[in-house]
């Protein structure tokens, strides 16, 4: 089965290569009625296009969505909606090298071997980064359904970059991420972690980081125990954004070296309803969300492609040889990343909320419907 398909209800299929004629989604499963409109989708795509930063890839791309299908006089009409994204600023020329002496760290040499030398090996073709623009095509639909149904809010930021890391966030912080280019809600550690990529670009290096996701308002009960639990599905996608190596939810790692009695999330209350007194487990037990926060934490590799030389093989010579990666390429994968791991939860979310029962098919004036 293809591995091109995310979700069961809210079902996302992703296609296109990074030079080819375009980037898109095919979204399967959006309740009918969801007010809806290119621009919903184009302000999440602005958040995460080249072009914008010194400290991204200055791969000048105008990223502007299509809606092709499944929307009509502003609503979604229940149909599969496809929405596209054209390449316009492609530069494929010292591509070639790199089918013939792949870079340390990308898929070119596995993507060759898989396919036989058939795959689109241009700017990584289906293994570069800017397949993320499915993600954040299909998120945009997701964060608004979420919103709009049921409240949930989804929030992500740059947590770390290399050793420099937030500690403390607030509310007010969060709602400002995206005031600085690197996407942290503390404005001294943001400055911080400009200096240190400034550093980095001059060197020719780059360096991993930390993305850190909450969803607000989820309800008690998404999730679908043993093989579609919330946290298994969050996981696998999450995993789908390339330079991604590692997810964990609340206290995470740290969680094995704490006692039992400091882990567990005890049950109080409050206002007359339940609550935990804490959230270690990152507002999923066995699979469900529990009411908390969900809290998912994402680490990112170092980008692979930097001006440093690098030994790898060329595979027409079979001979050790030295390779200088050309190119525009982000320092941190991190920062840009930070509304593709937004729309990916979102996504996930929406498709087990669906599942749940808690979005109708159609939706109604309860909905804001007129």
């Amino acid at each position: 089965m293809s591995g091109n398909i995310l979700g069961k209800r809210f079902v996302v299929v992703s296609f296109g290569e990074s030079h080819g004629k375009c980037v898109g989604a095919v979204i399967d499963g959006c309740p009918a009625g969801l007010p809806f409109n290119e621009q919903d989708v184009q302000r999440h795509l602005d958040l995460r296009k080249p072009g914008t930063s010194e400290y991204y890839t200055p791969r000048l791309e105008p990223d502007r969505a299509e809606i092709l299908s499944g929307v009509f006089n502003g609503y979604t009409t229940g149909a599969p909606i496809a929405i596209i994204v054209r390449n316009k600023d492609v530069d494929s020329g010292h591509y070639l090298e790199y089918y013939h002496r792949p870079r340390p760290g990308h898929a070119d040499y596995v993507a060759r071997a898989k396919y036989g030398g058939f795959n689109d090996w241009r700017g990584g073709g289906r293994f570069s980064g800017r397949v993320t623009i499915s993600h954040v095509i299909a998120g945009s639909l997701a964060i608004k359904l979420l919103k709009h149904v049921l409240g949930i809010k989804v929030y992500a930021y740059t947590k770390s970059i290399g050793d420099i890391a937030v500690n403390e966030v607030t509310h007010k912080g969060l709602e400002e991420r995206y005031s600085n280019p690197v996407r942290c809600p503390d404005p001294v550690i943001a400055k911080k972690m400009e200096e240190f990529l400034r550093g980095l670009i001059m060197r020719g290096d780059s360096i991993g980081g930390v993305v850190e996701a909450v969803a607000f308002n989820v309800p008690i009960g998404i999730g679908e125990p043993i093989f579609d639990g919330l946290e298994q599905d969050i996981s696998k996608a999450l995993f789908s954004i390339p330079g991604v190596k590692g997810v964990e939810f609340g206290a995470g790692f740290t969680s094995s070296r704490m006692r039992g009695s400091e882990f567990n999330d005890k049950p109080i209350i409050r206002g007359g309803a339940i609550k935990f007194e804490s959230n270690n487990s990152g507002g999923i037990v066995g699979g469900v969300s529990n009411g908390m926060p969900i809290v998912v934490r994402v680490a990112f590799r170092p980008p692979s492609s930097i001006r440093i030389p690098q030994r790898t093989i060329d595979l027409e010579t079979f001979e050790e040889v030295e390779v200088r990666v050309k190119g525009r390429h982000d320092p941190c994968i991190a920062p840009r990343a930070v509304p593709i791991v937004e729309s990916t939860l979102a996504i996930v979310l929406a498709d087990h909320a669906i599942r749940y029962g808690l979005i109708p098919p159609v939706l109604g004036k309860e909905h804001g419907k007129p």
